[in-house]
């Protein structure tokens, strides 16, 4: 069988099984959403916020990128692919939360520790390496006192959790709506080798398991 056939594959047993179940859930949504958090995680395969939720369909908006990062503010030119999405669960869908999960082993992370892409051209690293400079101000002092080793990897993905949730405040609705308390913000760190999530207190800014 095929890549995309093994998809399909998949797509017949939801067709069957849980859409058959929860036909009546379907067609609410269908109607319209409401979730009850935006979910702003990467890409990567490993980290599907809906399973380390255990989400139901209509829960959680989910935006996903590499290295689940927020760039700051910035009106003007450019496609705002991430600051759309923001704009419209937030204004539009009234998202009560927004929480930012990175996870161990990132490759975007990784690719930012080691500026394995620096120079690179499009199609080759440099759309990567341009979408990972939203880091270098905590990837450079990163390396400069630990390195690029596993801890450095670790630090760095944290400070882009927290980089992100600095970012998420320079957007006025964002921070307007945190101040009235009609909104809140929180960041987390998901474990892939222990299937273990760690919360972010900003108050100590320390990172400690759900």
């Amino acid at each position: 069988m095929n890549e995309f056939g093994h998809l399909i594959e998949g797509y017949r047993r939801f067709r069957g099984e849980r859409y058959a179940g929860e036909r009546a859930r379907w067609r609410e949504l269908a109607e319209g959403q409401s979730p009850a958090a935006v979910i702003i995680a990467c890409c990567d395969s490993r980290a599907d916020p809906a399973t380390i939720f255990d989400a139901n369909p209509g829960e959680i908006f989910v935006v996903r990128n590499v290295a689940n990062l927020v760039p700051p503010f910035e009106p003007g030119g450019g496609r705002h692919g991430v600051s759309a999405a923001l704009e419209f669960a937030v204004t539009q869908l009234g998202v009560p939360q927004i929480v930012v999960m990175g996870h161990e082993r990132c490759g975007g992370i990784q690719a930012s520790l080691t500026g394995q892409f620096a120079n690179a051209a499009a199609g080759e690293g440099g759309f990567i390496a341009g979408w990972m400079e939203v880091l270098e101000e905590p990837r450079n002092k990163i390396v400069s006192e630990h390195g690029m080793g596993a801890d450095a990897a670790i630090l760095l993905e944290e400070a882009g959790i927290r980089q992100s949730l600095k970012n998420l405040r320079s957007f006025p609705f964002v921070a307007e709506r945190e101040a009235a308390g009609k909104l809140s913000l929180h960041g987390c760190h998901f474990s892939i080798f222990k299937g273990q999530l760690f919360l972010l207190d900003e108050a100590d800014d320390k990172f400690r398991p759900a």
